[in-house]
Parts: structure tokens; C-alpha cells; sequence
């Protein structure tokens, strides 16, 4: 079974920065697409910002360049640094590994999650 460690989360004041970090094992982190998605209260999870083992990097609107997705292939990880925090991105966090095999094949593995808070 694949593991997702997922780390990071916390609580901060708007304006205030988190970086969360996910690692995978080194095949799925070579071969697939790494993503962080969020899950507010009461709503649906929505993607936040993905990045492919290609280097191709995505970023939902909302995030207006203050997050900042990045990978340490040494070390098997993916992180999301968050500046200029506003309330609503409070959320759970989750790290997402997607990985399509020859015969189109989709494995889908999620973290368990990671609270960010950002409240006065």
C-alpha cells in the first residue's frame, strides 16, 4: 500500500505563510502527478495546484500567485508554500498521487489530510 506522509498544516494569521509537505514512494513520485487539493466545511475538495513528474505545473485561480507548488526529487517530495493567507483558505488539506499505467490504468492515492487555519 502506498503511503502519502503529509505535513505542514497549522494555524496562522491572514497575511501569514505555511509551507505543507507531502512524500510519496519513489516510483509513483518519478512516474505520476503530484497534487494538493483542499476541503472546506460543508463543500465539496477542490484542486488547489498540481505538478507532473514533466515538470508542468497548474494553480487554481484562487490561489493568484501567493501559493507556489515545488518538488525535491531526492527526497521523494512535493510541497505547497502558502504566503499572504486569507480566511478562506481555511481548509483540510490533502496530497493527491495520480499515476496512469500503459494500459490506461489510474491509481489515485491520497494523504490523510492536514488542517490549515487562518483566523485573527
Amino acid at each position: 500500500q502506498v503511503q502519502l506522509v503529509e505535513s505542514g498544516g497549522g494555524l496562522v494569521q491572514p497575511g501569514g505563510s505555511l509551507r505543507l509537505s507531502c512524500a510519496a514512494s519513489r516510483s509513483i513520485f518519478s512516474s505520476g502527478t503530484m497534487g494538493w487539493y483542499r476541503q472546506a466545511p460543508g463543500k465539496q475538495r477542490e484542486l488547489v495546484s498540481t505538478f507532473t513528474s514533466g515538470g508542468s505545473t497548474n494553480y487554481a485561480d484562487f490561489v493568484k500567485g501567493r501559493f507556489t507548488i515545488s518538488r525535491d526529487n531526492a527526497k521523494n517530495t512535493v510541497y505547497l508554500q502558502m504566503n499572504s493567507l486569507k480566511p478562506e483558505d481555511t481548509a483540510v488539506y490533502y496530497c493527491n498521487a495520480v499515476i496512469v499505467l500503459r494500459d490506461g490504468t489510474v491509481y489515485d492515492y491520497w494523504g490523510q489530510g492536514t488542517q490549515v487555519t487562518v483566523s485573527s
